[in-house]
């Protein structure tokens, strides 16, 4: 699954959304997820997440761009990045980042 476009805002910023598998030791492994993320622009957004480990992260044209709701998720929050599963489920919120990447403590079941 990979998808996704972006969103320029009238401030001149950018939303970026992707369709990804949730990444390896994360809480959701293989696992559709959507990730937002807003940036000042295409480049910038990338780079966020390639700096929380996602590194294979590319945007190839804009056939998935965010929905005018995923738009005002992200800029509701305060760190700019947020996920859900995609599909979502019925009752299922955006999810701050640091969520999906942590890892369960050595030796837990």
């Amino acid at each position: 699954m990979a998808g996704g476009g972006f969103a320029r805002l009238p401030d001149g910023s950018v939303v970026v959304a992707l369709s990804l598998a949730a990444p390896p030791g994360g809480i959701r492994t293989g696992t559709p997820i959507r990730v937002l993320v807003r940036a000042a622009n295409r480049q910038r957004a990338l780079t966020r997440l390639r700096n929380l480990g996602l590194r294979a992260v590319y945007l190839r044209g804009n056939t998935e761009p965010p929905t005018p709701d995923e738009i005002s998720a992200v800029l509701y929050h305060p760190e700019g990045l947020l996920w859900r599963s995609a599909p979502p489920q019925d009752t299922e919120s955006w999810h701050p980042i640091g969520r999906l990447l942590r890892r369960s403590p050595a030796g837990a079941a």
